[in-house]
């Protein structure tokens, strides 16, 4: 098993996580990231259920999370007025979640952790600015996959190549011999992100969400920094399937298109809009993702597998991360218990993962509703909803409505491996 040699690509949460478990197995790491350098950028993640447990068996990895928390009071819908309907807080029961996570934080301060927690390992070798070219593999005689790289790195074997880059990863179309947008499934819908350096929240610790008309909504946060970071989310209707050809075609033309096409997008969406228009203009930090559910037919191929996103994205979910922070450890976790016979571990990672993933990806019907209603009477019946919940305060209610979105506890137990040093 310490001969075990793994290339991972893509260095955000499912990959250095599942380098720290490999090299607890012995094996020797290589994780590449297309990046110069880590990308400290990003919105809000939560990290919650399976994603809690495995946090909680990397020592050191709680005390830092708590540390970079996002530090916010609650969340609070508004009307174009700037009127509160209500305020939801946490629960602060890091076990028993609502919809405001315990552990809320920036996934760029969360890639930060997870790596510095990995890269002290003397098996583990983090590359920077390199992508894989190519993936030569004899299916016959299932021996290594010869990998090529496109920045300088010397050809190389590995035993497993491990796809953690995105949900339109590259390296699943290498792997699976496919398109980059196969098995991707749109949900219709994308956000924005962005910090702004003028405070337009006073100070205020609370995180502000307003809806406009046409699935638009605008979330106000704090910053450490003492500016605000925005989140600009846009829910189409499902029906709609050319919702998204706009979005994507903006995306191919880089960060200034696409700041313009969010502008016209937002246009006369009222509230703090044209503020936040202002600070976007400016904003160095600015980037935009399409959510989307990724469901290939199987999670490996071969010696190639996938973790997180680039095998089961959920979409607007909320579980992302938690996904991430799971698969990572239960594809090392397998593979470190049969001892190197990556057949038997990889359907073993396939087994364990997939009850969650099937739970994890299911969208409750009312979410792209609650998110981002589509018209004026459907804002003021969700923002009358909420109040009443607020006011309620009946953590069953938050569960029925919202589901895997708010579930403080899935059921799901992690297995326990023997890991090495």
């Amino acid at each position: 098993m310490s001969k075990l040699r793994v290339l991972i690509v893509g260095a955000s949460i499912a990959g250095p996580t599942a380098a720290y478990w490999f090299a607890k197995t012995g094996a020797k790491v290589t994780i590449i990231e297309r990046f110069s350098q880590l990308r400290t950028n990003g919105q809000n993640v939560d990290i919650r259920t399976a994603g809690v447990s495995v946090m909680r068996k990397m020592p050191g990895m709680e005390e830092a999370v708590r540390a970079s928390l996002q530090q916010i009071d609650g969340i609070s819908l508004v009307d174009e007025n700037g009127r509160s309907y209500g305020t939801m807080t946490s629960t602060g029961d890091p076990d028993q979640q609502s919809l405001i996570s315990e552990y809320e934080i920036l996934r760029g301060d969360l890639s930060r952790i997870i790596v510095d927690l990995s890269k002290s390992h003397e098996n583990v070798n983090y590359i920077f600015g390199e992508q894989v070219v190519s993936m030569q593999y004899d299916e016959k005689s299932n021996g290594p996959i010869k990998v090529d790289f496109m920045n300088g790195t010397p050809p190389a074997e590995y035993d497993l190549v491990v796809a953690c880059d995105g949900a339109t990863s590259r390296t699943r179309a290498l792997g699976l011999q496919c398109g980059v947008r196969d098995y991707i499934e749109p949900v219709n819908s994308w956000a924005a992100y962005f910090s702004i350096k003028k405070d337009l929240l006073n100070g205020s610790q609370m995180g502000y969400g307003y809806s406009a008309v046409g699935g638009r909504t605008i979330a106000i946060g704090p910053d450490p920094s003492g500016g605000n970071r925005i989140t600009l989310m846009s829910i189409q209707r499902r029906k709609d399937p050319n919702a998204m050809m706009k979005f994507r075609q903006a995306n191919k033309l880089g960060t200034d298109a696409l700041k313009d096409f969010v502008a016209k997008e937002f246009a006369g969406a009222g509230w703090k809009w044209d503020e936040v228009l202002q600070g976007m203009m400016g904003s160095e930090d600015f980037y935009t993702s399409e959510w989307a559910q990724v469901k290939p037919p199987a999670l490996s191929k071969g010696r190639f597998v996938m973790v997180g996103d680039a095998g089961y994205a959920p979409g607007p979910t909320g579980t992302g991360t938690s996904l991430a922070l799971a698969g990572a450890y239960l594809l090392a976790g397998e593979i470190g218990k049969h001892q190197g016979d990556l057949t038997a571990g990889l359907k073993g990672y396939e087994e364990g993962i997939r009850p969650l993933i099937n739970e994890m990806q299911k969208i409750p019907p009312l979410v792209p509703g609650v998110f981002a209603p589509q018209t004026a009477w459907g804002i003021w019946t969700r923002n009358s909803i909420f109040a009443f919940l607020c006011w309620s305060r009946l953590p069953w209610i938050f569960n029925k409505l919202f589901g895997s979105a708010s579930a403080h506890s899935d059921g799901y137990e992690l297995p326990e491996y023997e890991w090495g040093s």
